[in-house]
């Protein structure tokens, strides 16, 4: 069957658009850091190895031109953060040409796209006969590079003109031929190709049209990782799975198991032979870098065990030159084969931040707190203005930090997903803060003398006693920090200290439960659940009654302005109150949906960002107009110091308003 379907145009919507997607242009907003995070792929240019491409988890493509010293971002593929770069394929007679395959990690059965440029990724082009395949695999043929093979969920699919057209090749809903992880095309027999499935490999002789399991040797339902077919001798060929590594010297017809890798660090995503010495391979596991001299019969790892390696390339030129593709590190760079290794991501920044702080008293000192990036995470500063960054994490055991806030002592307090913890001023580990207290009519049991007054009650039948609350554990998403209260936001309740965090207690708040957000300034507190606020004027010591909106109603953050006006950030828009929470009014002039954060700066400005925009929107009149500041990423969170912007990012870190675009304002 033959997928020449609709090439070149598809309806989105009411709207038919070309799929030719430019390049990034240059951002007029600057990435800062922090550097690093996950790689997925590596390939280099065969006839400028020092043009090395990069993708990530996340759609984005980098390029470095200096053989992996420096990255920049090139493009940004699919419509949101969730697509797996997980294969780059340039053709070797003619580089200007490179496919970038992806698949969705958020839907992974049924969206995932190809793309292609032909003038060495200026422009690119959606394949649109694979538009929705999530694709695992995609291989080049090194006889004849118009040949090309992708495995996808559904089965095999090849084309045969440099991917205008694709067919499937494998027998359509074949109960075994499916879920391909793997795919590998004999060097001179382009005919010839293997896949590897999420139960054993399989391999045609003559271009799919017959197919025969090549499981001898290999244990039962192993997932293929990868198929390595040796250039010089195509009968060698190599396959990773979950239960080890196998060579076959028969082109499959019989495998035979690898000893010396331990079984915990089988799950082998790369495998890669040095091309100057095909007895010398390298496999990247799930437990670091492997190395074999021999051509298998013995095996040394290279990194820690913590690496988790995506992908490996060699540089033809000097094969003792590696780069990894790493999860959470970044890339790292070898040039002794492996001996040592240092990271290399200048220019790359693929990081979840979730918080940003500028100093109170040094507005050069920035402090980023990252999410799902374990040891190589937690919370970042830099001290010249995002140029370089260091990791300040001990103490806070690879905990994700949502929200970092400094305490009137010039102390840091990082919201965790396991409390909260604080950073002492000299001090360079964090220490956890979470005392809680029981309630105050817990605190002191009735004496035996009020006990013998009173006439005994008749009994009752007793509920299961809940446990008591000792530890603040939850996970906190939001913090606030005022003189006489502190205020934590957590998955296990709301809670205040009054001894700057020494104890806490937990506050029970009739009719609003699940407090996510919270909001100080002056005697003025807010906090909220997703549909409902409540308010104090007297710093939290008594709360005023409150009416819940709409079931539907989301909240996303709160603010309180300096002159004491609640403001609300939500799906629905902005919410202005002027009268303690008593009433409501919708800001209908910012043209913004889904709005994530309000914040206030030193200068009067009201600043908001939503979930799905590249600008920030600035008010100068207290939100009567408002005016777009164009950043050129997603952003999430912002604030201001001394009149330059900070932001955000779902997957790009922290990015910084350039100081001429500051100034203009």
């Amino acid at each position: 069957m033959c997928l020449r379907n609709l090439r070149t145009y598809i309806v989105i919507g009411s709207v038919v658009a070309l799929f030719c997607l430019p390049a990034l242009a240059d951002e007029p907003w600057q990435p800062v850091g922090p550097e690093g995070g996950t790689v997925r792929s590596l390939a280099f240019d065969p006839k400028n190895p020092d043009r090395i491409f990069l993708g990530t988890s996340a759609g984005r493509l980098y390029l470095s031109t200096n053989a992996g010293a420096s990255w920049s971002r090139l493009v940004h593929f699919g419509s949101s953060g969730e697509m797996v770069l997980d294969h780059i394929v340039i053709d070797p007679a003619n580089p200007g040409t490179i496919y970038v395959s992806g698949w969705n990690a958020q839907d992974p059965n049924s969206d995932g796209d190809l793309y292609r440029s032909k003038d060495g990724g200026r422009t690119w082009d959606l394949l649109a006969d694979l538009h929705g395949k999530s694709i695992r695999a995609l291989a080049l043929a090194a006889s004849d590079p118009k040949v090309l093979v992708a495995g996808v969920l559904d089965g095999v699919f090849r084309s045969r003109d440099g991917g205008d057209g694709w067919e499937r090749i494998s027998p359509e809903h074949h109960t075994e031929i499916k879920n391909v992880e793997s795919v590998a095309i004999d060097p001179i027999n382009p005919d010839v190709i293997y896949v590897g499935t999420w139960h054993l490999p399989w391999k045609t002789e003559d271009g799919g049209k017959t197919w025969h399991n090549i499981r001898k040797g290999v244990i039962e339902d192993s997932d293929v990782f990868t198929i390595v077919v040796d250039s010089q001798n195509p009968a060698s060929v190599y396959i990773s799975a979950c239960s080890g590594i196998y060579r076959s010297e028969s082109a499959g017809d019989l495998f035979r198991k690898i000893q010396g890798i331990p079984y915990s660090a089988r799950r082998t995503r790369s495998l890669q032979l040095d091309p100057a010495d095909h007895k010398v391979v390298y496999a990247g596991t799930t437990e670091g870098l492997w190395k074999t001299t021999d051509a298998g019969a013995t095996w040394k790892r290279m990194t820690s065990a913590n690496v988790v390696v995506n992908d490996v390339m060699i540089d033809p030129r000097k094969t003792t030159h590696l780069l990894l593709a790493t999860d959470r590190g970044g890339v790292l760079v070898s040039d002794d084969g492996g001996v040592t290794f240092t990271a290399s991501n200048h220019g790359f920044t693929h990081r979840q931040v979730a918080a940003l702080l500028v100093d109170h008293s040094y507005s050069a000192v920035v402090y980023a707190g990252l999410l799902n990036d374990k040891e190589f995470g937690g919370v970042f500063v830099s001290r010249d203005r995002g140029q370089l960054w260091n990791q300040i994490n001990d103490g806070l055991d690879n905990r994700d930090v949502f929200v970092l806030r400094q305490a009137p002592d010039n102390s840091l307090l990082a919201g965790t997903d396991h409390g909260v913890f604080q950073l002492r001023a000299n001090s360079s580990r964090w220490v956890p803060i979470n005392t809680v207290l029981p309630p105050k009519n817990e605190d002191t049991p009735p004496s035996n003398d009020e006990g013998a007054n009173k006439k005994a009650a008749p009994a009752k039948k007793k509920e299961p006693a809940r446990p008591a609350i000792t530890e603040l554990s939850g996970r906190v998403s939001a913090l606030e920090v005022s003189p006489d209260r502190w205020y934590a936001a957590s998955s296990i309740g709301f809670f205040e200290s009054v001894d700057s965090g020494a104890t806490w207690r937990k506050m029970e708040i009739p009719g609003l439960a699940n407090v996510t957000a919270v909001a100080a300034a002056q005697r003025m507190v807010i906090i909220a659940s997703r549909n409902a606020v409540a308010v104090s004027v007297n710093g939290g010591e008594s709360w005023l009654p409150f009416k819940p909106f709409d079931p539907d109603f989301q909240i996303n953050s709160v603010a309180v302005s300096p002159e004491g006006d609640l403001w609300i950030a939500s799906r629905d828009g902005v919410f202005r109150s002027t009268n303690a929470g008593d009433s409501w009014k919708r800001i209908s002039s910012l043209r913004l949906a889904n709005v994530v954060n309000v914040k206030f700066d030193d200068s009067g400005r009201v600043l908001a960002t939503g979930a799905d925009s590249t600008s920030v929107y600035e008010s100068l009149d207290n939100g009567r107009t408002w005016n777009p500041i164009n950043s050129g990423w997603l952003l999430r969170n912002v604030l201001s110091s001394h009149g330059r912007l900070w932001a955000t990012t779902p997957f790009d870190g922290v990015v910084l308003q350039p100081e001429t675009s500051a100034s203009a304002r």
